[in-house]
């Protein structure tokens, strides 16, 4: 498949173990959070603007772009703080923000800082990219939308020659996998009514993930209803629409998980990346997209709804049950002491747990990122044995470099 641009992989980061995970899993970009302010401050463990030039130069050291969220609904108590992020922002390298208040797209753009209009703006019309595309160059479309609609909307963009303050072409975004929200464009009051803590300023207490019970006022009788989770949608999977989803024009497929682990990011990262290869050369084919969407079901999801409301569904799929289906589970159960460049020789202490050889074993950490690896060999305090327990010293073989405190956890099947 031919396309007239670079197709950008955008992967989520909340903190550095991520980070580097997206980088080595082949993310184009990378965008991320800083303190409260953004649509993830509860969720993930984000960073502090004293992290910022770090954060950069690690981004652009392997070539991928940092894009940073000031994406949450803003009061005039937040403008100081957040234009001195933007001026901070701008100096450091930042490649650009992803904002949706009126107030920050006016700042960040007259101080020459490039502009991403979130998807809380809710863009889903034509009119509404002409009036955004004054202040910047890319612009993530509401999830809301079929593909249908958002061809309609790429096309007269490119027969218009809509142009962003770049004087090039508008590019155009897309979520193509990750948790939805019940609410349009991630608008939801229900945690501030309930909880006086607003989802619109990244804190979601993540109440309509639960069980509810539909109950007449009137007389007091409950409603029968299949699935009690009725606010709690399945996560967006496009990975089997994904042909399409380039087709329409999008330049930018962003995945969301801004508060997920590095497994999830690394996964989902490689398995978009892979697809999106395949597909420019011309190799899209169903048994590697049944082997693709295995292997996002391994990681967090809450089901996974194949092409969302871009295939022309107006109702969500609802998850059916609490938290993660995924269909492996990760133990934690020991941290490194050290790595032996010379031998390829990893030592751990074990802080709980069994590990066995033939293990699947995942290695994270902030400069490690991820390392997945089977046990081939283990040794106890310098012994080969089969099996190791809580409170022993271990050693095992690895060709990957790992650094002491790095995390290590068991891969397994969830049963």
């Amino acid at each position: 498949m031919k396309t007239e641009q670079t197709i950008e992989i955008m992967a989520p980061a909340g903190s550095f173990e991520t980070l580097v995970t997206a980088i080595q899993a082949g993310a184009d970009s990378v965008y991320f959070g800083i303190g409260k302010l953004n649509m993830r401050a509860r969720a993930a463990a984000n960073f502090q603007l004293s992290d910022l030039s770090k954060v950069i130069k690690i981004c652009h050291k392997n070539n991928v772009k940092a894009y940073l969220a000031l994406n949450i609904l803003m009061y005039d108590e937040d403008l100081k703080e957040i234009k001195k992020i933007c001026v901070r922002a701008k100096k450091l390298g930042i490649d650009a923000v992803i904002v949706s208040d009126l107030a920050i797209i006016v700042f960040a753009h007259s101080i020459g800082l490039k502009v991403h209009i979130s998807t809380q703006a809710n863009v889903s019309n034509f009119e509404a990219v002409k009036f955004f595309a004054k202040y910047a160059e890319v612009i993530v479309l509401a999830r809301e939308l079929t593909l249908e609609q958002i061809k309609k909307i790429i096309v007269r963009s490119k027969k218009e020659k809509i142009l962003g303050p770049n004087k090039k072409p508008i590019r155009f975004e897309l979520f193509v996998h990750g948790a939805l929200c019940v609410g349009i464009a991630g608008k939801c009051q229900m945690s501030l009514a309930l909880y006086n803590h607003s989802a619109n300023r990244g804190d979601c207490f993540q109440v309509c993930r639960r069980k509810y019970k539909v109950i007449d006022a009137d007389t007091g009788a409950e409603l029968v209803v299949d699935n009690e989770y009725i606010m709690s949608p399945k996560d967006l999977s496009t990975i089997t629409v994904l042909d399409q989803i380039i087709k329409s024009g999008v330049a930018v497929l962003k995945i969301e998980g801004r508060g997920r682990s590095a497994d999830y990011v690394h996964t989902v990262v490689k398995v978009y990346k892979e697809a999106l290869n395949s597909i420019l050369g011309d190799d899209y084919k169903k048994d590697k997209i049944l082997k693709w969407s295995e292997l996002l079901k391994t990681v967090f999801n809450r089901g996974l709804w194949e092409g969302g409301y871009y295939l022309g569904n107006k109702l969500g799929e609802w998850s059916g049950s609490y938290g993660s289906q995924a269909t492996q589970e990760k133990e934690f159960v020991g941290t490194a002491n050290h790595y032996f460049p010379k031998i390829k020789v990893a030592e751990f202490y074990l802080n709980s747990g069994e590990l066995k050889l033939n293990d699947d074993i995942m290695i994270t950490g902030p400069v490690t990122g991820f390392v997945q690896a089977k046990v081939l060999s283990l040794f106890v305090n310098g012994k080969p044995q089969k099996m190791a327990k809580k409170g022993d010293i271990i050693t095992i073989g690895l060709e990957t470099k790992i650094r002491k405190s790095d995390k290590l956890s068991i891969i397994k099947k969830r049963s």
